[in-house]
């Protein structure tokens, strides 16, 4: 078997079973009877509401396929004289699809940007520009819940959490400040890609947050909108830091979304939005594949 041959195998080993598990979370779901209940009892205005946070689910893959396409193509800039192209926004599209369904199957997602490396046959700059990817995601997350939760009333400044996920906060500033020079021999990477990497994270974070405000009011989770914009933040934080594994993210987003928003309908919310965000986004993988 040539190494082409390998890495299509591979390539397809890896969708099927992410495809697998897909099936086995839907079997063992026991309230369907619930789900179907208050989705036959939501209003109109709610209907629309949730149909509007699927329709995000390609613009949220977009961004992230924009992040992606940023970050890999800074590193080719140098090498067009040697005729190396840039990666397009299919190919982008493909890799950041593909990589939902390696994610689903490995612990903490790290199967995400390997995943992008297998299908680009590129494996030091696509693992250093995921590295950075990651963190400037991450860096965008925290920052933004370290301010939700000071403005939430000065409710969590109190707690050791706080200060503990602000030190996370500093250590990743450090991290991406001397990214240039750790990665230096694998990757180009500068401090302008990690600003604007940085910038292209928080305007995904701000649609992360629109979907769950949407899936949230629609299925009755919360009424006061004030209340909701400061605690969206706080969920994602809460989410991102909280160590889990795909086969108990689920319940991980079902929990954080009661003890942050109060109702049992947010844990309805929190699993529904992780079926459109991660679930849709795998089965409308095929469409990207390459026809070889």
């Amino acid at each position: 078997m040539d190494k082409k041959a390998f890495y299509h195998s591979i390539e397809w080993i890896v969708a099927l079973a992410a495809c697998g598990y897909l099936l086995y979370r839907l079997a063992i779901y026991d309230d369907y009877a619930g789900l179907w209940t208050t989705l036959c009892d939501m209003e109109m205005l709610h209907i629309c509401a949730l149909l509007l946070c699927v329709l995000l689910m390609p613009v949220n893959m977009s961004l992230e396929a924009w992040r992606w396409k940023t970050l890999m193509n800074e590193g080719v800039k140098e090498l067009r004289s040697e005729g190396v192209k840039e990666m397009n926004w299919w190919e982008a599209h493909r890799q950041v699809y593909y990589s939902k369904l390696a994610g689903l199957i490995t612990p903490w997602r790290l199967g995400e940007y390997p995943a992008r490396a297998l299908l680009r046959n590129e494996w030091s700059q696509t693992l250093s520009m995921g590295a950075v990817g990651s963190a400037t995601m991450t860096v965008a997350i925290i920052a933004t819940g370290i301010v939700a939760m000071i403005m939430d009333n000065g409710q969590w400044t109190m707690d050791n959490y706080l200060l503990l996920v602000g030190a996370v906060l500093l250590l990743l500033i450090l991290l991406l400040y001397f990214a240039p020079r750790l990665l230096r021999r694998w990757a180009t990477v500068s401090h302008r890609l990690v600003l604007i990497s940085t910038a292209q994270s928080f305007v995904r974070l701000a649609c992360w947050c629109v979907q769950l405000a949407l899936v949230l009011w629609a299925l009755g989770a919360i009424s006061n909108f004030k209340f909701q914009i400061s605690n969206l933040p706080i969920y994602y934080l809460l989410v991102t830091i909280t160590p889990n594994v795909p086969i108990a993210e689920v319940g991980v987003r079902g929990a954080w979304s009661i003890w942050v928003f109060g109702s049992m309908n947010a844990a309805l919310a929190g699993v529904l939005l992780w079926v459109i965000n991660t679930l849709l986004p795998c089965l409308i993988w095929p469409f990207f594949r390459k026809k070889e």
